[in-house]
């Protein structure tokens, strides 16, 4: 009897440990083009800070907006534990901003990917609506490797200008977003929305996602895009959103500094542990 208290006990606790909770960090961070003549500022001085934060932060999977081919090659380089995946959106291929995402290859494998056009025709490069600049989204289906599940992580940067542009550019969005998950994935959005959080844009996708400025038991009021230390308020325009998760445990607005220089970006990166 003594033995069977024993080996029951031992299943009890096998699987408690495997209905235990795996968290995942993830990241938005727009990194600031490598082609602006930011001065002291320019991507020359700070790229060393800017790899320094992801080692040092080391999330699971992250979106980057803004980064052209050689940022992203100089992340590759300097972080060697991630991979990413993304397209310029000028052409389909390397010219142009990148909406990548990359992925701890320790932690995350990559199932499938894609990237689309924030426009009428989404499957080719194009100008949507009124908006300044060609935007794009970027999915993945990834696979965590902690616990064995799926999920998809998308990652955009809505347009500066165009008001249509970002209504119909998110409603793009959260329409693929159904079309992609029949089977009903965990869900992770992130991206500089350039919005801030009372637009009725974001109106749509509150009703399917959550957003862990909203469900994070602390929050940093702050804006996430600080033009070098320039912009005050409480407000911000950098996003993760979530779906099949049960809650958010942390959100950092990461304000830190690295290799002796005050930022790494204009925007600062946003953090979040989602369980």
């Amino acid at each position: 009897m003594k033995k069977l208290l024993i080996l029951f006990a031992a299943a009890l606790s096998l699987f408690a440990c495997s209905q235990a909770p795996t968290p995942i960090k993830v990241m938005t961070f727009n990194v600031r083009a490598g082609v602006a003549n930011d001065h002291e500022n320019s991507w020359q001085y700070r790229r060393k800070a800017a790899a320094d934060m992801i080692l040092d932060q080391r999330p699971a999977v992250f979106g980057v907006q803004e980064a052209v081919d050689f940022q992203l090659e100089y992340f590759l380089e300097q972080c060697p534990m991630y991979k990413c995946v993304g397209v310029g959106r000028e052409d389909g291929v390397k010219q142009g901003e990148h909406m990548s995402v990359f992925y701890d290859t320790t932690r995350i494998a990559l199932k499938d990917w894609g990237t689309y056009w924030l426009s009428e025709t989404p499957d080719e490069p194009s100008l949507g609506w009124d908006a300044a600049c060609r935007r794009t989204a970027t999915w993945t289906l990834l696979k965590d490797l902690a616990c064995n599940k799926e999920f998809f992580f998308v990652n955009t940067h809505l347009d500066h200008v165009g008001q249509v542009a970002r209504r119909n550019g998110l409603a793009l969005i959260v329409e693929r977003i159904g079309q992609m998950n029949p089977k009903g994935f965990p869900m992770i959005l992130t991206g500089d929305f350039n919005v801030y959080p009372d637009d009725p844009c974001l109106t749509d996708l509150r009703g399917i996602m959550s957003d862990v400025w909203e469900t994070a038991p602390e929050i940093d009021e702050g804006p996430t895009w600080h033009d070098w230390g320039k912009v005050t308020g409480t407000r911000h325009i950098d996003y993760i959103f979530y779906s099949g998760y049960t809650k958010c445990t942390s959100l950092t607005r990461l304000t830190k500094s690295y290799d002796n220089m005050p930022f790494v970006s204009d925007h600062y990166p946003v953090i979040a542990v989602l369980e």
